[in-house]
């Protein structure tokens, strides 16, 4: 059986960000989730941006009402986080990287 943790580990994650064309929170937004990716989850990790102005249409089938939003789709549970992911703690949480604080 291999324990939880190591499991946990080899886990994929699906990630989509929308952002809002080239504004600097978004930039900021890309670069921020982009470096977290790398830094925890390399070669795991699938992260697809989507410009809401190129893409009206995603936008409003995932209920996106503020930019820049990233939503974790895999591993379960779906999670949104709203912003420019600068609190690295906040997102590591987040996307069950890192424990819990009591």
């Amino acid at each position: 059986m291999v324990p939880a943790r190591s499991f946990s580990r080899q886990r994929k994650y699906v990630l989509r960000l929308y952002i809002s064309g080239s504004t600097l929170k978004s930039a900021l937004a890309v670069e921020n989730i982009k470096q977290v990716c790398e830094q925890h989850l390399k070669n795991r990790y699938d992260l697809e941006v989507i410009d809401v102005y190129q893409q009206p249409d995603v936008a409003r089938a995932e209920q996106i009402v503020a930019v820049p939003t990233l939503i974790k789709r895999l591993p379960l549970p779906l999670r949104r986080f709203i912003g420019d992911l600068s609190n690295e703690r906040n997102v590591l949480r987040g996307l069950d990287l890192r424990k819990r604080e009591p």
